[in-house]
């Protein structure tokens, strides 16, 4: 039961919508700004009727799935941390595209939203748009970077984890915050590395 679980949870997370989507609007996602083939760029290049339908799609194929399984009881206990995971690392390593994905961002709502009845997607959704807040604070208003808006995010479901140490969640949800946060930090890898870097290379820094 669980494989099979698993395996429905990464067929819906490998479904790349906002792709095809952009394809449908004759935008080839993978040759656009950073070649992410998520829904981000999918509202860059196309605009936001495009955008919000490709952020609803990336939410669902990882809701769904796992509101399903919540639902049905049919998994519990540890069992469910591949089956969390699964939808991210379909985003993540879409058969689709010969393994090359997305950032998985919408996805990760998808799954927290499902796995905590949407009370850590929201947590997270908070943190996020706090971060934001402090970052254009700070450039006074100027764009941030795309390198900036993964620290944000990678660094947001960090912040967000003593919530649910506070709120007591069992150890398997803990489990899959921890696969989360290591697939988020590897899907924004190049980001983070470019971001680090300029930091480091900044006058003053040592």
């Amino acid at each position: 039961m669980t494989l099979w679980w698993t395996a429905v949870a990464f067929i819906s997370g490998s479904l790349m919508f906002s792709y095809w989507l952009g394809l449908a609007a004759r935008k080839n996602l993978k040759e656009i700004g950073d070649g992410n083939p998520g829904a981000l760029n999918l509202w860059q290049s196309s605009g936001y009727r495009l955008g919000a339908a490709g952020v609803a799609l990336d939410f669902l194929k990882g809701y769904l799935p796992i509101a399903l399984l919540m639902g049905s009881a049919a998994v519990q206990g540890f069992r469910i941390v591949p089956i969390a995971a699964a939808p991210i690392l379909g985003h993540a390593f879409s058969p689709f595209l010969k393994g090359r994905g997305g950032k998985a961002i919408a996805v990760t709502f998808g799954v927290w939203s499902g796995l905590t009845e949407f009370e850590f997607a929201l947590v997270y959704a908070i943190i996020l748009a706090v971060l934001l807040i402090i970052a254009k604070t700070v450039r006074k208003g100027r764009p941030t970077s795309s390198e900036a808006d993964s620290f944000q995010v990678v660094s947001g479901m960090l912040l967000a984890f003593p919530y649910l140490y506070i709120r007591d969640f069992p150890a398997p949800v803990m489990w899959c915050w921890l696969g989360n946060f290591l697939l988020l930090v590897y899907t924004h890898r190049r980001e983070l590395s470019t971001f680090f870097r300029r930091i480091r290379n900044e006058p003053g820094a040592r």
